[in-house]
């Protein structure tokens, strides 16, 4: 005699409830990751370059366990790159509206390198100082090294150069990214100001290496 059987139900609702879970958990986790990254920020601006922020400074500033930390961080270090890239995404956005508000790329270019150089400002300067300090790599190599923002900021150089007739705006956006950003942690280091001259100067040379050597004398736009 053949038995009936009752097939087995839909994955539809076991998926659903399972996303449902991911989704709560997704929340809960961003919500600890942005309180580890606030902390970790607290914690070493307050510290300065006179000592380096411990995780368990950061847990007990976050209010949460050594357990949340490593369940999103391998390492300190780890944290502090995030950090680093979180820094170098807020950069890029405040770069981009400040860029926005300009309609020609000379326009452009002063705005992105003014903005760029506006991070040796003292309190911007202080918190970004302690970050790096907290990397593991000292101030000495990191100020000499290839500046953790110049990838997602030579972007933002792009069309300008282009508009400006540049023939490769990508490899001149590199350049002049990682030489602005170079001129930035020397004075970030140095715990010194760029002056206006030396923005315009900066500006000047920029403008040179986008139009070539055919434009350089074109007279800037301020």
């Amino acid at each position: 005699m053949r038995q009936n059987t009752i097939p087995d139900p839909p994955n539809d609702v076991a998926a659903a409830i399972a996303q449902r879970t991911l989704a709560r958990r997704g929340a809960d986790y961003t919500g600890e990751v942005r309180r580890l990254l606030d902390a970790a920020l607290d914690v070493m601006r307050r510290s300065g370059t006179s000592s380096r922020a411990r995780v368990a400074d950061i847990v007990a500033a976050a209010g949460l366990s050594n357990e949340a930390f490593y369940r999103h961080f391998p390492s300190k270090d780890a944290l502090v790159d995030a950090l680093l890239e979180d820094g170098a995404a807020r950069l890029r956005s405040y770069l981009e509206h400040q860029m926005a508000k300009e309609r020609t790329p000379e326009g452009q270019v002063r705005r992105w390198v003014a903005g760029v150089l506006s991070q040796a400002d003292d309190e911007i300067a202080e918190t970004t100082r302690a970050v790096l300090y907290n990397s593991g790599g000292g101030a000495e190599g990191l100020a000499s090294g290839r500046h953790f923002a110049s990838g997602p900021l030579a972007t933002l150089l792009r069309e300008p150069f282009r508009a400006l007739g540049c023939d490769r705006p990508e490899l001149a956006a590199s350049f002049v990214a990682h030489a602005v950003l170079g001129s930035l942690s020397d004075h970030l280091w140095r715990r010194t100001k760029p002056a206006r001259e030396e923005t315009d100067q900066i500006v000047d040379l920029c403008l040179t290496v986008a139009r070539g050597p055919a434009r350089a004398r074109v007279k800037r736009t301020r």
